[in-house]
């Protein structure tokens, strides 16, 4: 069995993002997505281009340019994808997060 490569906050932002928009996944939504899901004004689009770029290394995500469209000048768009290493990665980032909140719970209560 692989070994299994734990995910950084910010990537597990960016991989939600993705699989959240669906085919609307691509750099300047991810970004927008990533900025509501932190509740603030976090990282700037390069560092999402440069995660994106850093998860599809890893075989997380996947892209593919879109038709070019005449609002874009022409330019088609790179859209972004989920893998399913990176729904597996996810899926165990979302466990261990949930174990953190349930043995947190009795000393701090509810952490929302």
């Amino acid at each position: 069995m692989p070994r299994s490569e734990s995910l950084g906050q910010f990537e597990q932002l960016v991989l939600t993002a993705v699989v959240t928009l669906g085919e609307d996944a691509y750099g300047v939504t991810i970004h927008k997505k990533v900025q509501e899901l932190a509740l603030s004004k976090t990282g700037t689009l390069g560092a999402i281009y440069v995660t994106l770029d850093r998860l599809e290394d890893k075989g997380y995500v996947s892209s593919s340019l879109s038709e070019p469209t005449p609002e874009r000048g022409g330019r088609a768009k790179r859209c972004y994808r989920i893998e399913g290493a990176g729904e597996r990665a996810l899926k165990q980032s979302i466990a261990t997060a949930r174990r953190i909140a349930r043995s947190i719970e009795p000393v701090w209560g509810d952490p929302t």
